[in-house]
């Protein structure tokens, strides 16, 4: 991928990311973000039910013996609850992000329905306009109908001609026999 020029190149290192408290509270939320969507799986459960039976195993077997974590698995029981006590403030970290990402898609949900709202209400009373500025405008079939209407006026009048010239002729006809 080719670097762009027009934008400042990042720092790279391990501090780096964290030098700014914004990026560092961003990091932070992205790992919380990837923690609880990982213990929300059902490889985790496998993982975890996996390392539970490994424990149990070799300290009831014992290595040579010896086990580190006698019968009330104590040491255990103290894995479990540092890992509920971290993975609980973990977890609703992910919440809140999730709800504030949320909040401002319903923002923008609500933004985009506003204008759309908007956008219709304008393109209906434009169409409104236009059916009452179309009721002043001749139709095709009422030019229609006004063509014929004025055809037919003049058919009449062009047969009431031909008859006047007609009886004309013939009355000038009389008069010139006689």
């Amino acid at each position: 991928m080719a670097e762009r020029l027009d934008t400042p190149r990042e720092r790279r290192g391990f501090f780096s990311r964290f030098r700014s408290e914004s990026s560092f509270e961003e990091s932070f939320g992205r790992f919380s973000e990837s923690f609880a969507n990982f213990m929300g799986t059902p490889k985790f459960i496998l993982y975890m039910t996996g390392f539970v039976i490994i424990w149990i195993t070799l300290n009831l077997v014992g290595i040579y013996g010896y086990s580190f974590d006698p019968y009330p698995f104590i040491l255990l029981n103290l894995a479990f609850s540092t890992q509920a006590s971290y993975a609980a403030p973990l977890i609703l970290l992910a919440q809140n992000r999730q709800e504030q990402r949320d909040r401002v898609l319903a923002e923008q949900d609500r933004t985009r329905a506003e204008r759309n709202l908007a956008d219709t209400e304008f393109l209906a009373r434009e169409l409104s306009s236009l059916r009452l500025s179309m009721q002043d405008v001749a139709t095709r079939d009422f030019v229609r109908s006004e063509l014929r209407d004025t055809l037919e006026d003049l058919l009449e009048e062009i047969r009431k001609d031909a008859a006047d010239s007609a009886s004309a002729r013939s009355g000038t006809n009389h008069s010139v026999n006689e």
